[in-house]
This record gives C-alpha cells, structure tokens and sequence, in this order.
C-alpha cells in the first residue's frame, strides 16, 4: 500500500509517517525538502502552493492514500481535488476541531455538531475547505476524509493556553522561578490534551479504510481537564506549587489580539470531545498517554536537548505587564 503525505514532517504527520511505516504502508513524503525525510522514506521536493511544480515531482504516479497536512484554504483544497481526483484512492484532509461550533450548543462535542467559528479566521478556512471537499464528494465521489485534531501536541513541548513564540521553556522557566504564570479565565474551563503517537493510532486506522470515505471524524484523547488541573501537572512534574494568576480571556485578547482566535476562537471554551465515531471506524483506537505522563515525556526530551530550551524575554516581559496591570485595576477598584 502507497501513501502520499504532503507535508508529513510536522507535529502531526511526523507521528503518522513512523506508524504509518511500522505498519508496513510505503510512504513518499512531497514537501520543499527543508527537513529530510525518514530513513525508509521517499522524498520528493516541491512547493506544495505550486501545482505545476507539483505535477512535475509526481509524474504519472499514483497512491492509495494522499493525506494533505498543510492546507489551510480552499484554493489548497481545490488546487489537490484537481490533481488527485484520479490519483488516488483514498484523500485526507486535516482540518481542526477548533472548527466546532464556539460557543456551543451543547457541551459534548459530536461529529454532527454544527461548524461556526465567528472568532478565528483560521477555522473558518478549515470550514470553507471542509465544505469544497464535501462538494467534490457529492458530486463526482472524490473520495475524502475529514480529520479534526484538537490540541495535539508532541514531546518537544508541553502545551499551554497563553504562551509565546518560544513555546512552553519560557512558561516553564517562570513556574521553576515562582514568578506569577498567566491563566486564561478562571481556569475551570476543560480542555483536551492529545499526545501525537495516541492521534496516529486513529489516523493510521483511518488510512486504507473504506468505511471513511465520505466522513468527517475527530481524533482526540477522550480525558478532559480542567487548564487549573493542567497548569498544576507540569507544576507537580516540576516539583514546584505554580503561581497561577486567572485573567479573562476578553483581556488577554484586547492586550494581544493575536490570541483572539486561539483563546475565544478555542481554548477558552470547554470542550469534551465523544470519539464513539472513531472508534467504530477503527475498533479498539485508545489514547493511552494521559496529561501528566505526557508532560513528564516532555520535561525530560526538552531538558535533554538544550536547542528547544529558547529563551523568549519578550513573552516574559509581557507577562509581566499584563499581570502587573491587572493588579494595579484590582488595587484601584478596592479603592474605590
């Protein structure tokens, strides 16, 4: 069995290409070759907004599976309908279950539960992509499958809720020091942490699969936490009591409006994710890594490679402004 994965280099596809392989499917990887593929593994190179660069790396070839893992917007989606449509057997798309309906209806999180992000421009391309697919399905049988990850994370960082470009070392440098760790809301809100290896298990038993031809399925773990809960695991696996300091979310966006769509747009609401779907599609799925063995899988590959130990004194210094202007309010509204 073939399989084309356009990226495959990522947090996601990285774990999907290892299992993929172990599990004996022949993987080509098509991507602009920044990182070099796997041993065992097939590179091609090629810009992927590109078509006719596309078409050049590919020749005449064909796959059983063409999973996209970097498409963002219709034309990306539209762009691979016209080159796959009689290349493959099967075409997986990554979408995202930031794309579920915020806020929701209803607290669990189904398949049929309606797609609207009014707060997140990214989800809404992810929306707009889902939608051409399922049209090119409808109408000449393009042979789709959807895949919502939620928070998805590898061990090359722990995930949090507010963070900057260096990822978590900065958060994890502030807990070790007792400086004060910013807390999106009041922190009661739940959140779904997946480790990659556990989301391959669902998509591996996605690839191949006839029965999800046609469908949309999200990938997650099925434990839910609280972010309070989350925050005191790392802090715990640290052996330090975090200093934890609850801001709105309205405020955190109106002082940074880049984590509009990844606060009110995702993680600010709660979510508990019903992978009963999934399950049927690829019986006995599970994801076996808890949050705090997760985390502790990552303490110890980030402390054991110094190069993702970045510092970042500009997401430090904006913490510190930020905290530091919600006590000066609190103080001045005690005043009053």
């Amino acid at each position: 069995m073939k399989a084309l994965f356009l990226g495959g280099t990522g947090t996601i596809s990285s774990a999907c290409t290892a299992l993929a392989q172990r599990q004996g499917w022949e993987i080509t990887l098509l991507n602009r070759g920044s990182h070099p593929a796997p041993a065992g593994m097939e590179q091609l190179t090629a810009d992927c907004t590109d078509p006719d660069a596309m078409k050049a790396a590919l020749g005449d070839r064909t796959f059983d599976v063409v999973a996209d893992f970097i498409a963002y917007r219709p034309l990306d989606v539209q762009r691979d309908i016209e080159l796959f449509r009689d290349r493959c057997s099967q075409y997986i798309f990554i979408s995202s279950a930031s794309a579920y309906q915020k806020p929701l209806s209803d607290y669990l999180i189904t398949e049929s539960t309606p797609l609207s992000n009014p707060y997140w421009q990214y989800s809404r391309d992810k929306i707009a992509c889902e939608e051409v697919l399922m049209e090119a399905y409808r109408s000449f049988g393009f042979p789709v499958t959807i895949v919502r990850p939620s928070h998805t994370y590898c061990e090359r960082s722990i995930p949090m809720g507010v963070h900057g470009d260096g990822g978590s070392w900065q958060i994890i440098r502030r807990m070790r020091e007792g400086k004060p760790v910013i807390v999106h809301g009041d922190g009661s809100s739940l959140w779904t942490f997946t480790f990659n290896t556990d989301f391959a298990k669902g998509f591996c038993g996605l690839m191949g699969n006839p029965h999800a031809l046609g469908q949309a399925v999200h990938i997650t773990s099925d434990e839910s936490l609280t972010w309070d809960q989350a925050y005191e695991i790392v802090g715990h696996a640290l052996g330090v009591k975090p200093n934890l300091v609850h801001i709105s979310s309205d405020f955190l966006s109106a002082c940074r409006p880049d984590l509009l769509g990844p606060l009110l747009g995702d993680k600010a609401r709660s979510v508990v994710f019903d992978n009963s779907k999934l399950k049927r599609l690829v019986p006995g799925f599970y994801a076996g890594i808890r949050y705090d063995q997760g985390v502790r899988i990552c303490l110890s590959y980030i402390e054991a490679h110094p190069e993702l130990q970045t510092e970042d004194p500009k997401f430090d210094a904006w913490c510190d402004r930020v905290i530091a202007a919600y006590f000066s309010t609190l103080r001045t509204l005690d005043q009053n």
